[in-house]
């Protein structure tokens, strides 16, 4: 790994003027300048002037205001002008299922521009700028090549391989008719508790420094140069500014360091984004010194702008504005006026659409500002050829998936791979006959993790990946090309003892929020993997660990149990890459070395989360850039299985979970109701029967300390209830969480088989519970007899198809 060392830049930053005296205000003349490649010129910069000159108010508006798949639809846009759509990680195209290949995807896209680009009176036609979350290829659409995750790319160290797998993505985001990428990140990640931590390259900012422009060249092409008719899209750097660096690695947290450390660590890869042409930045959710950056002036203006010269436009995070202290997610001047030129506002846009133009009409907006944000949106749908109608890559199934595109995200799990132990049993002998354990063995969901096909990466199966191969499928052909062979057994059984185990675990998929973790110990308190290790390991069988995981984890005990341990990241779609390094030849020689080495310090114990190269006190088990091969082994002795921290996980999403209440939640019935134990459908005496005595009031209610949900309904999640109506209900049935209650009568009028509802937090909020940081009962169900209903879960889930809000008594 090379480049500036981290002491180095603090050093180099120290050498600054003094930091300015008011929290939260950047300087700008300590800041590195840049200039943005490619995107103005005298030619463009007349057509969006005379452009400007046609449009109304409400058409400029329209432009800096991008609404979500999930709350608009394409009819709309003839009222509200809208610039831009976004299709966030769990939204569906336009009547379709979230999870589609490419056709639905396309048709949306048409739909909106159909519209947008309409010849009627009073309308100056602007085609639509569609956005998606394509982080590790184009990761919203069935049947995509799946890369790596970055934490992985940046164990690979190779920047060329960055560019093109940025290409490959651009080329597979063009055939689904999609035209912006939000990506790449560029989060300089310091505490690994944080949820977004496998969204970084590297703790060391001078390899992230080193991958921005080369992704930003792969996406868009040179500066100047790619188009939407180049197979290139537009690509937003993210997120600005410091969101790797929140106190504690809380996710949208405050970045509580001095302005040099927000110069050398969190915006080393801003300055060759913006020499590489991004054509738009994304605002972060997090504060700086307490200041929100969607309306932190003194970084989006004067810094980002005018200092590092950036030419595109500036676009918000999902609801981001309304965190700036006085707005709301309608009502947010103060986060346009700091310099935010598109609001990402999802559901909030016909609201927020209306305020600003009132606003923009009293002058609490000015109309420079205005013109401003319209001209660095019109100049990047120019670049991107998007007033161009053509769409040559549009319906190219064939670029979808590609054998060339899975064979470069092989290429990069290869690269990525690093191998932390190997006491002689790596490579695996092709001849021999092996057993793969471990569910995430066969498991593509599992081993691509978050932002994979839904935001969170889960509610996916084996069958929603038709181009993709498990870790199972790749070892099992690579085994029986040399004469050997390979079985799969989730939990370890086998009726032939295996010459050798390869047990293949990790975290389950996560994204924002809900990745953030307590303790860096894996499987604190249920150690189901290492059960599974040390069954292997009694028996006398060799065991090799694939480890999947978003972030190093302190998996000391697993470590011990293992013969080799490789770190594996979340390699997405192509799981035969790992098959490549792990099994050699019919005689046990090497096939591919490993060469990845570690781009995050790994933790001696599950409570070093500040575990970065140059910091005080730097002691890792095993240092950054560490990382044996086959050609330079290395021993691993003996490790302290002490974790130095309790891990157990905070609980404020899972409730009662087959057949038992989730600590720290307790379950109290009203004496009106009886409870028994039952059979869920799943699970022996996995739900529990309530029973209503005829003609008796009575509430069942789980429940336990005020949690805070506002990151959760904010995210679009919702209650989850599996449940069976037994004995329908006679009388009016109610549903609470917090202050918010619902008729839930319709929903248990009828008997039958078990059902799975799930409603969305935000109906809890519009019933009365506003105040989603205080949610007390956390699930509460109340009716009058008679009524016998069984409960098999109640917790909560990320966006997903069949949320339902009743309607209002």
């Amino acid at each position: 790994m090379s480049g500036l060392t981290l002491p180095l830049l603090l050093a180099a930053t120290n050498a600054l003027p003094a930091q300015a005296e008011t929290r939260g205000v950047a300087d700008p003349a300590k800041w590195p300048q840049a200039r943005s490649a490619g995107l103005i010129d005298d030619r463009t910069e007349a057509k969006i002037t005379a452009l400007l000159a046609k449009l109304s108010l409400e058409e400029k508006v329209g432009q800096m205001i991008q609404a979500d798949t999930s709350a608009i639809q394409p009819e709309d846009l003839v009222k509200y002008p809208l610039g831009s759509i976004l299709a966030g990680g769990s939204s569906p195209p336009i009547d379709a299922p979230d999870r589609s290949p490419a056709g639905p995807w396309i048709a949306t896209v048409h739909a909106f521009n159909q519209i947008a680009m309409q010849k009627r009176p009073g309308h100056v036609p602007i085609p639509i700028m569609f956005g998606i979350d394509a982080v590790h290829g184009n990761n919203n659409v069935v049947g995509a090549t799946l890369f790596p995750h970055n934490i992985a790319l940046g164990a690979a160290n190779d920047p060329d391989l960055i560019r093109r797998i940025g290409d490959a993505t651009a080329k597979e985001i063009t055939a689904a008719g999609i035209d912006w990428a939000f990506a790449p990140t560029l989060a300089v990640a310091q505490n690994d508790r944080w949820g977004r931590t496998y969204e970084s390259y590297s703790e060391d900012p001078s390899l992230v420094a080193a991958y921005a422009g080369r992704m930003i060249e792969g996406l868009q092409g040179k500066p100047g140069t790619g188009s939407i008719q180049t197979g290139n899209v537009s690509a937003s750097a993210k997120h600005f500014l410091g969101d790797g660096g929140t106190t504690n690695g809380i996710d949208q947290g405050d970045t509580d360091i001095p302005e040099g450390q927000l110069i050398a660590i969190h915006a080393a890869g801003y300055p060759p984004a913006i020499n590489a042409g991004t054509h738009t930045i994304m605002a972060s959710f997090n504060s700086w010194q307490g200041v929100k950056m969607h309306g932190n002036k003194s970084l989006l203006t004067d810094v980002l702008k005018k200092r590092m010269g950036f030419d595109g436009f500036i676009v918000g995070d999902w609801n981001g504005h309304a965190q700036i202290p006085g707005c709301t997610a309608t009502d947010c001047p103060a986060s346009f006026n700091a310099g935010l030129d598109m609001a990402m506002a999802p559901d909030s846009w016909k609201g927020l659409f209306d305020n600003t133009v009132k606003q923009v009409r009293a002058g609490v907006i000015p109309m420079a500002r205005i013109d401003d944000a319209v001209r660095r949106i019109l100049r990047v749908k120019f670049k991107a050829g998007l007033f161009n109608p053509a769409r040559p890559f549009e319906q190219r199934s064939d670029m979808i998936g590609s054998p060339e595109h899975r064979a470069l995200a092989r290429e990069a799990v290869r690269k990525s791979l690093v191998l932390l132990k190997n006491d002689g049993v790596l490579p695996v002998k092709a001849a021999a006959n092996i057993l793969i354990a471990g569910s995430a063995g066969n498991d593509i969901g599992q081993q691509s993790g978050g932002w994979t096909l839904s935001w969170q990466g889960d509610g996916n199966t084996n069958a929603d990946f038709p181009n993709a191969q498990s870790i199972f499928s790749g070892i099992a052909e690579a085994m029986k090309s040399s004469g050997g062979s390979a079985t799969f057994s989730a939990d370890g059984s086998y009726a032939t003892r295996p010459d050798l185990a390869i047990v293949v675990f990790g975290e389950k998929p996560y994204a924002e929020g809900s990745g953030d973790i307590r303790s860096l110990e894996f499987e604190p308190g249920d150690k189901k993997a290492l059960a599974l290790l040390k069954k292997f390991k009694a028996a006398g069988i060799p065991v090799v660990s694939v480890f999947l995981s978003g972030r190093p984890m302190w998996v000391n005990p697993e470590l011990n149990q293992s013969d080799a341990f490789v770190a594996a990241w979340l390699p997405g779609s192509e799981g035969g890459g790992i098959a490549d390094v792990l099994v050699g030849d019919a005689e046990g020689q090497p096939r591919q070395d490993f060469t990845g080495r570690l781009s995050f310090s790994w933790p001696r114990t599950a409570a070093q989360f500040l575990l970065n190269r140059g910091q005080p006190g730097y002691d890792p088990l095993f240092p950054f850039g560490y990382g044996l091969s086959y050609a330079k082994p290395g021993k691993v002795g003996s490790l302290d299985e002490v974790p130095g921290i309790d891990g157990t996980p905070i609980n404020k999403s899972r409730y009662y979970i087959d057949g038992h209440v989730q600590k720290p939640f307790t379950l109290q019935i009203d004496p009106a109701i009886t409870r028994t134990a039952v059979d869920s459908a799943m699970r022996q005496e996995g739900a529990m029967q309530l029973g209503w005595r005829s003609a008796a009031n009575g509430k069942a209610t789980i429940d336990g300390e005020d949690i805070d949900l506002g990151f959760e309904t904010n995210a679009e999640m919702m209650l989850q209830m599996v449940y069976r109506v037994d004995r329908p209900a006679s009388g009016p049935v109610t549903l609470t969480m917090g202050w918010g209650t619902i008729n839930a009568t319709d929903l248990f009028r009828s008997a039958g088989g078990w059902k799975t509802v799930r409603i969305p937090l935000k109906c809890f909020a519009q019933r009365g519970g506003g105040d989603m940081a205080h949610v007390h009962p956390a699930w509460s169900l109340s009716a009058t007899g008679p009524l016998t209903v069984s409960i098999a879960n109640v917790e909560l889930t990320t966006q997903a198809p069949g949320g339902f809000c009743p309607p209002r008594n």
